[in-house]
């Protein structure tokens, strides 16, 4: 190949190659003002996968289980009662691992990822959009408005995905557990909910994560921070603290990691209260036939 084709093409190749994550020396730290686990009462609640706290009505957290289960968001408060459940219109439940709130059309909307792929052969993956129905403790299981899907492609095949935030742009940032080629972080850009589907995920970065099945470094959920700065990433066993600029994450100054595997030894979903303290929900463990709910508090300066 001529030398004025060869360069440009190797440009182009290395280009299109992922970034390789920088060396983070994480600080370990222990959360503070610890309260729960309180297990989930309505027995449906076994695996609970995401988390998405309320602003619209304090005290109210919704979740899900994943693969098995039909479309269903539960509803349930601190102490993990049940208030409720919602049957998705429009929505199937393929592997639901995460949701996330955030404003929508006036009002807030929860954003479901039907995003899991444990044996990462999923050409295709789904995020629902879906206004946030209105607790009615007593109501038995209620209907939501129509939920909107959004089907979405890798640009470099299939991946577990188990952490969605919903950026201030409305951007959709996902977050891949880390089964094979590390922790990688893609952007689906807020328009491509009127654009034709698959939209295509861009690949931003690699996370400075190291995933491991032996400690428990999987990613299972992330969550953005009321003030929309910050960003959490949940594993097994640890949280880890983002600065968020526009879609990029950036280690938090300085970088920590809140050790939380000996609350909830399954531990899936995480959201923000308002004061920012975090919420944690978990799926059954160690012949517990129930999934739990925690709140906590790490420092993180």
């Amino acid at each position: 190949m001529p030398g004025r084709l060869l360069a440009p093409l190797l440009a182009l190749l290395a280009a299109s190659q992922p970034a390789a994550s920088q060396s983070v020396i994480w600080r370990s730290v222990t959360p503070t003002d610890i309260s729960g686990p309180a297990a989930f009462k309505n027995p449906r609640l076994s695996e609970s996968s995401g988390l998405a706290v309320s602003r619209t009505q304090p005290g109210i957290y919704w979740t899900h289980n994943d693969s098995g289960d039909d479309p269903v968001l539960y509803a349930t408060d601190s102490l993990g009662r049940d208030l409720g459940m919602f049957w998705v219109t429009g929505a199937k439940n393929y592997d639901w691992e995460a949701i996330a709130r955030a404003p929508c059309d006036g009002g807030d909307c929860l954003y479901i990822g039907d995003t899991g792929d444990n044996t990462e052969r999923r050409k295709t993956v789904a995020v629902y959009k879906v206004r946030e129905p209105i607790v009615q403790p007593g109501a038995g299981t209620l209907v939501t408005d129509s939920a909107f899907r959004l089907v979405i492609k890798y640009p470099d095949g299939p991946h577990d995905t188990e952490a969605l935030v919903v950026a201030p742009s409305g951007d959709l940032l996902l977050i891949t557990k880390g089964r094979s080629h590390g922790v990688r972080l893609f952007r689906v850009a807020a328009t491509a909910w009127h654009e034709p589907a698959p939209a295509l995920a861009q690949f931003i970065a690699q996370l400075p994560i190291e995933p491991s099945a032996r400690t428990g470094r999987r990613v299972t959920d992330a969550a953005l921070a009321p003030d929309g700065k910050r960003v959490v990433v949940r594993t097994y066993s640890g949280l880890f603290f983002f600065m968020l600029d526009g879609y990029r994450l950036t280690p938090a100054d300085p970088p920590v990691v809140c050790e939380t595997g000996a609350l909830q030894l399954q531990g899936e979903g995480v959201d923000w209260l308002p004061d920012g303290r975090l919420a944690l929900s978990s799926e059954a463990a160690l012949g517990m036939g129930r999934g739990s709910l925690a709140f906590l508090r790490c420092p993180t300066q």
